[in-house]
C-alpha cells in the first residue's frame, strides 16, 4: 500500500516534488554496497581512528558540548584499546558550552525541588538567568576564554554547528576572529559565537601556517604523519537541521549557499546545492591517507523530539498535521499564533534528506568502483527503525522495508525501553519516556552515541579492522560496545532530573518573554 503523504508546499525544488507519494529511501543494508575492494593490509598505521564532523561527532548533548570522552569516536577508541592515545578537546567548566540544559535543570532542582508551582516559574526563570550569566562570564571572560595548549593534532575533528562549507573553510584564525570582543548580554546572557569558541579547542594553533588549517587539512596532516587506519566523516546535518530548530523552511539559493554572509538565512539546502558541496568534501577526503573511509548518512531531522507532532496523524501517514516546540501542550497549540512546521513542510524536508543520502551512498559506490576502501554507515536507517511516534507506535505508517531496530547489548534489558520520545521523569527518581535523545531534543544521549559507535564498529569489522585490548591483545569478534559502562555514565538514563516537565515550562516562559530558545538554537547553527 503506498504511503499517505501530505501536499508539499509551494517553492519546493522540482526533484523533491518528484518524490511526492514515494516511500522513504530504503536504507543500505550492506556497507560495501555489493562492491568488492581489495584493501591494503592492516599495516599498523599510527592513527587508528579519526573522526570529522559536526555536533553529532563532537559529542554534543542537551545544548552543550561537555562529555567529549563519550563521543562516538571516543567510544570506538575505547573499544579499539586506543583510548589513551585518542586526542580530543575538553570543555570542563559549568556544564560545558554554550548552555547545558541538564546542568540547568539540576541546579533548579536543588533550589526548587522536583517541581514548582506556576507562581514559582518567574522565580525559577530569574535563577536560570543568573546561572546563564555565570556561564557566559566563564566562557567569554573567565577561565573558559583561555585556549589551552594542545600537544599534537586532535583525532576528534568536529565542531558543533559546522555545515559542509564550515568544515572545509573554517580555521583557528577565522574562529579566533569571530570569538573576539564578546558583548555583555544584559537581557539574554548567552555565550557569544559559541561554535567558534568551541572550535578553538579543536583546531591546532601556534603559528600562522597551522592556524590556517581546516579540519580536513588537519586530517590530511595526520595521514601524512604515520597514516590513518579508519577515517569516519559525518557531515551535512547542519545543512537541514535549522528547519526544525527554527521551525522554518527556507530553501538555499544559487547565489548564497556558499556565501558565509548569506547561508545562515537558509534552513534546508536544495539537493542540487548539497550535492555540489558534498562533492567538494569528497574531493578533499580523497587526498587523505586513510586505509578505510566511512561516510555516514544524515538522519531525518523531523524524527527527534525537538519538535512535537500535534494532533492525530491521518491513517497511513508518517506525519502529524503540525510540528511545534516540545513544551507546547496540544490542547493549547494554536497554528495561528504558535510557531510550527506543517506536515507538508516536514515531508519536503525528509524527501530532501533522502536525496542527500542517495548522493552520499553514490559517493561511496563511485569510490569503491574506483578501488578505494570506502564504506557507508547508514545512521539514517537506524533512526528510522527507532522512530517511536512515526513508525514503532503506528504500524499503518511503516514503509515496506521497515523493521524494528533491536537495541544492542545491555540496552535490551533497560526498562522502560529507551525510545525516541522526549525524555520525561516518572516522579520517583527514574525515567518515564525517552532515553535516546538528550534534553535539547536533537542530540543523542550517551547510550545513543553508543548505538552510533556500535554501527560504525560493525562497518569497521567488515573492513577488516583489528580490535585490541589496552594491553595489545587481539579481540575476537563480533565486537560489542560495553553498554554497561555507558549506562553507568548516562545520567539522563539512570538519574534523570525529576523537574523536566516543570523546567520545560520555565524554558517556555523564557522563550516567550526573552526569546531565549531562539537565541540558544542560533548558537547551534
Amino acid at each position: 500500500m503506498p504511503p499517505v503523504t501530505p501536499p508539499l508546499p509551494d517553492g519546493t525544488p522540482a526533484e523533491v516534488v518528484a518524490l511526492s507519494g514515494a516511500e522513504p529511501r530504503t536504507p543500505a543494508d550492506d556497507p560495501a554496497l555489493g562492491i568488492t575492494v581489495t584493501a591494503t593490509a592492516d599495516d599498523d598505521r599510527i592513527h587508528r581512528i579519526v573522526t570529522v564532523g559536526d555536533s553529532l561527532t563532537h559529542g554534543f548533548q542537551s545544548a552543550a558540548i561537555y562529555n567529549t570522552d563519550l563521543s562516538y569516536g571516543a567510544i570506538i577508541a575505547y573499544e579499539l584499546g586506543w583510548f589513551e592515545q585518542f586526542r580530543f578537546p575538553r570543555y570542563p567548566g559549568l556544564g560545558g558550552l554554550p548552555l547545558n540544559i541538564e546542568y540547568l535543570l539540576r541546579e533548579l532542582e536543588l533550589r526548587f525541588g522536583p517541581s514548582f508551582s506556576p507562581l514559582e516559574v518567574p522565580l525559577a526563570a530569574l535563577r536560570a538567568r543568573s546561572l546563564m550569566n555565570d556561564i557566559e562570564e566563564y566562557w567569554e571572560r573567565g577561565p573558559g576564554a583561555v585556549v589551552p595548549n594542545v600537544t599534537g593534532f586532535n583525532h576528534a575533528l568536529a565542531v558543533f554547528a559546522w555545515d559542509l562549507y564550515d568544515a572545509q573553510h573554517a580555521t583557528f584564525a577565522s574562529c579566533r576572529q569571530f570569538a573576539a570582543d564578546p558583548t555583555n548580554n544584559l537581557l539574554i546572557p548567552l555565550v557569544d559565537n559559541a561554535p567558534s569558541r568551541a572550535a578553538l579547542r579543536v583546531y591546532p594553533h601556534g603559528d600562522a601556517a597551522v592556524e590556517a588549517m581546516t579540519l580536513l587539512d588537519v586530517a590530511e596532516a595526520l595521514g601524512e604523519d604515520g597514516g590513518i587506519e579508519t577515517l569516519v566523516v559525518w557531515l551535512g546535518a547542519n545543512n537541514v537541521l535549522g528547519s526544525v530548530l527554527r521551525l522554518e523552511l527556507v530553501w538555499s539559493e544559487d547565489d548564497g549557499f556558499r556565501d558565509p554572509s548569506k547561508k545562515g538565512s537558509y534552513t534546508v539546502w536544495d539537493p542540487a546545492h548539497f550535492r555540489l558541496e558534498y562533492d567538494d568534501l569528497v574531493d578533499r577526503i580523497e587526498r587523505i591517507d586513510a586505509r578505510t573511509v566511512i561516510l555516514c548518512t544524515i538522519p531525518h531531522v523531523t524524527i527527534p523530539p525537538a519538535t512535537r507532532g500535534m494532533f492525530a496523524k491521518p491513517e497511513g501517514s508518517a506525519y502529524f498535521p503540525y510540528y511545534a516546540r516540545p513544551w507546547v501542550a496540544e490542547d493549547r497549540f494554536d497554528p495561528d499564533s504558535d510557531k510550527h512546521l506543517t506536515a507538508g513542510q516536514a515531508c519536503a524536508i525528509d524527501y530532501a534528506i533522502d536525496l542527500y543520502n542517495e548522493h552520499i551512498e553514490e559517493a561511496v559506490r563511485l569510490a569503491r568502483t574506483a578501488g578505494r576502501n570506502w564504506y557507508l554507515c547508514d545512521i539514517a536507517g537506524v533512526l528510522d527503525r527507532l522512530a517511536y511516534r512515526r513508525y514503532v507506535n503506528d504500524p499503518s505508517a511503516r514503509p515496506s522495508w521497515w523493521t524494528p531496530y533491536p537495541l544492542p547489548g545491555a540496552l535490551a534489558g533497560v526498562r522502560p525501553e529507551p525510545d525516541t520520545r522526549f525524555l520525561t521523569a516518572d516522579g520517583r527518581g527514574g525515567r518515564a519516556t525517552g532515553g535516546l535523545f538528550s534534553l535539547d531534543g536533537v542530540h543523542p544521549t550517551t547510550i545513543a552515541y553508543g548505538i552510533v559507535a556500535q554501527e560504525v564498529i560493525r562497518v569497521m569489522e567488515q573492513a577488516g579492522v583489528t580490535f585490541r585490548t589496552p594491553t595489545g591483545a587481539v579481540r575476537t569478534g563480533p565486537i560489542d560496545v560495553d553498554f554497561d559502562r555507558l549506562i553507568r555514565r548516562d545520567t539522563l538514563l539512570t538519574v534523570p532530573p525529576q523537574n523536566i516537565d516543570s523546567t520545560l515550562g520555565v524554558i517556555g516562559f523564557l522563550d516567550e518573554t526573552l526569546d531565549v530558545f531562539a537565541q540558544l538554537i542560533r548558537g547551534q547553527l
